[in-house]
């Protein structure tokens, strides 16, 4: 996978790089590397200017062994602070709706696209705001040094962002959510909603809806873990 994955951010790279962009997370990534080694190296990262406003990098968390990869955009406030990935309200969701589906969160890696947190002030608040595709392909070396470690059998896009990055920029969650698509990053690849968009939800009625679709979506992937055919 290593070359796939090599690939892939060298080909967003290059499209970014015509656009003027140069940014990128690359030589940072050790030659050899492993989840203590990256975590290490990513703490010192400097390959784009999200590192000057976020107070620390959030690298990924979980076992080496995980057979199933969870990847959302970018870390939140909370996140920010912790210097762990999905510790916020939406992590507390996602923990919730991994139990309903039946994924052993022992078997889950949880990561983001981006690795530090990109906001702009509101008062005394902290509002999260998208990366830029150039941020994110910025930071791309790390999710592709992340997926050679890991090799998980499974990775689940959580959200629009991810899904772009990781599937391509014309897919649609909104369309394609709990299918699963043909890719080299890992045997199984799906997209379904970020948690935090379940949050957003106008009343209680709505959230419990869309978090019971989003439990739907999870339910996927205990069956391919299990040898199941899909």
């Amino acid at each position: 996978m290593e070359g796939v994955c090599a690939a892939v951010s060298r080909d967003i790279s290059e499209g970014v790089r015509a656009g003027g962009e140069t940014e990128s997370a690359a030589a940072y990534v050790p030659e050899r590397p492993t989840l203590s080694g990256l975590q290490e190296a990513a703490a010192g990262c400097r390959g784009c200017h999200l590192w000057e406003r976020g107070t620390q990098t959030v690298f990924g968390e979980g076992s080496p062994d995980a057979e199933v990869m969870l990847v959302g955009e970018q870390p939140g406030d909370q996140e920010d602070l912790a210097g762990k990935p999905f510790v916020g309200p939406a992590g507390r969701l996602l923990d919730r709706a991994l139990e309903e589906a039946g994924i052993d969160r022992r078997q889950a890696y949880v990561t983001n696209v981006v690795k530090h947190f990109k906001w702009e002030p509101r008062g005394k608040r902290r509002i999260h705001q998208k990366p830029s595709w150039s941020e994110i392909a910025a930071c791309r070396p790390w999710l592709d040094a992340e997926l050679d470690v890991v090799e998980p059998e499974v990775v689940v896009c959580l959200g629009a962002t991810a899904a772009q990055a990781l599937i391509g920029r014309d897919f649609r969650v909104s369309r394609r959510r709990g299918e699963l698509v043909e890719s080299p990053l890992a045997r199984y690849v799906l997209a379904t909603v970020h948690p935090s968009s379940i949050l957003r939800q106008r009343d209680d009625a709505l959230r419990e809806a869309e978090f019971a679709t989003f439990v739907e979506d999870l339910r996927v992937v205990p069956p391919l873990l299990n040898g199941q055919s899909p």
